[in-house]
């Protein structure tokens, strides 16, 4: 399975993006703009990034492409070498959800579900994780352990559950500790990801490492974590810390 568009988060404070068009379109896009600390400037002007919000746009689209300059055509994905999120924003954190241009209006409305969905104390929560960085490092030296912990704390009944945990990340320092070593079996009914349970998707987004035998298909092979290690094996008696899965495809 491959990305449509590889998401990123660009620092934009000071940086010349230009800005074509008028009306509500461009004055959205001004805002958003504004917000990130760009500086807006004209089609003639030297950027990296253009937003062009015109009913007929392509000629001004390509002229900017001629010069190497990656652009947002609104409203015509088509034309677009890069798509503006949907943003939820709990500073420091930010949350993007894209469509790549097929839906605002699906982007939109994920947008509200999650809103409503995540706490406004998530911000606070990051910047407490941020300052107590070093403070990690001391309680577990080791990164995998460290990473573990973590895991374990934010996850759903954690000391700092993002849903439902206190937020108090130095009660957490002092009280946490790293999960113990697993081997957990999981039985796949079904080449289709879809049809993976919650649990068998949580597990595979906390997994350190994955054993199978090569018939477990990349699509959910990849709903595990990017760096966890993958053997085409069966697990060894002691596959080491953290979690390990074992894979197994029915019938």
């Amino acid at each position: 399975m491959t990305l449509a568009a590889l998401p990123l988060f660009v620092k934009l404070a000071g940086r010349p993006v230009i800005l074509v068009g008028e009306g509500e379109p461009a004055d959205a896009k001004r805002r958003l703009l504004d917000r990130a600390g760009a500086k807006v400037v004209g089609e003639d002007e030297t950027a990296a990034l253009a937003i062009v919000a015109l009913d007929a746009p392509e000629a001004v689209v390509a002229r900017l492409k001629a010069r190497g300059v990656l652009v947002n055509c609104v409203d015509r994905p088509e034309l677009c070498d890069f798509t503006l999120p949907a943003i939820v924003d709990r500073d420091p954190v930010l949350i993007a959800i894209g469509t790549g241009g097929v839906s605002a209006g699906l982007a939109a409305a994920l947008r509200q579900r999650l809103e409503a969905l995540l706490p406004a104390s998530l911000g606070a929560l990051a910047k407490g994780l941020g300052r107590s960085r070093a403070a990690m490092k001391a309680r577990w030296p080791d990164a995998g352990a460290r990473r573990r912990a973590l895991a374990d704390a934010l996850g759903e009944g954690g000391m700092l559950d993002l849903l439902a945990g206190d937020g108090d990340v130095d009660r957490w320092l002092a009280e946490g500790a790293a999960p113990q070593a697993q081997l957990v079996t999981l039985r796949l009914t079904s080449p289709d990801p879809e049809d993976l349970t919650l649990r068998h998707a949580r597990l595979l987004a906390q997994a350190d490492r994955l054993f199978h035998l090569g018939d477990v298909p990349d699509a959910i092979l990849n709903r595990a974590r990017a760096d966890a290690a993958r053997f085409v094996a069966r697990p060894p008696a002691d596959p080491g810390e953290g979690l390990s899965l074992w894979l197994e495809m029915a019938g």
